[in-house]
């Protein structure tokens, strides 16, 4: 689904130049579920940011689904990000008056799916992170972690190819926290490709697989196994 080779990153400040990837190569196959970690300048918010067509490289090569990043314009770029890509931010990025049901609808505005079916795919959303029942309770009135459960349901409604989930636990209690990645992990379960961004190694630790990052640089790519899992929660 996802291949980069030699993927570079620079950008300039006041004429002096900041390489914030140096050299990223790995690939994302359908249905994996893959953790990026790294300290804070390690190059995996840039990462992020690239794959997720939200900027672009200044050398390497990113090939999405087959195709090359570089054979695609700027339109091209948000007509895909649009309906193969969903999001879930560290701070929901919700719209606080509206309701839940409005929230999760905003990424069909864009698409093509037809108004008459548009209740369906929502409904559908909300059920799988288990809100049903605050459909239509403004998102405001919501705890954090139920926003981010809204979050959640408005990445998946257009049934997008691959989700990206930028420390997704960042602004939760542990608890909170925890119900999200059995969400996530649970999707996974059901053949969802998910790439997820977090400090945390026990939130890291729902994936299948682990980037580690330094310096721009990939440091290690290691598949974890259910055993390592169970036992880093001991």
């Amino acid at each position: 689904m996802i291949e980069v080779k030699d993927l570079q990153k620079e950008y300039t400040d006041e004429e002096t130049p900041t390489r914030a990837l140096r050299g990223v190569t790995f690939s994302v196959e359908k249905g994996e579920f893959i953790s990026i970690m790294g300290p804070s300048g390690s190059g995996k918010s840039t990462l992020l940011q690239i794959l997720s067509f939200l900027d672009r490289p200044t050398g390497g090569s990113y090939q999405f689904l087959g195709k090359s990043i570089e054979d695609m314009n700027d339109q091209e770029l948000a007509h895909v990000r649009n309906k193969d890509m969903g999001f879930v931010f560290q701070s929901f990025n919700l719209l606080s008056r509206l309701s839940v049901y409005d929230n999760v609808e905003i990424p069909l505005l864009y698409s093509d799916i037809l108004s008459a079916k548009r209740r369906t795919y929502i409904e559908e959303a909300v059920r799988s992170v288990g809100l049903e029942d605050k459909l239509h309770t403004e998102t405001g009135k919501l705890s954090g972690g139920q926003k981010q459960r809204v979050a959640i349901a408005r990445a998946l409604v257009t049934d997008p190819n691959v989700i990206f989930a930028d420390e997704p636990t960042g602004n939760l209690d542990s608890e909170s926290g925890l119900q999200i990645m059995e969400i996530l992990a649970s999707l996974h379960s059901k053949g969802r490709t998910i790439i997820l961004v977090t400090h945390e190694t026990q939130t890291a630790e729902f994936a299948d697989r682990i980037v580690v990052m330094k310096d721009g640089k990939i440091e290690s790519d290691k598949a974890i196994t259910e055993h390592e899992f169970k036992g880093s929660l001991k």
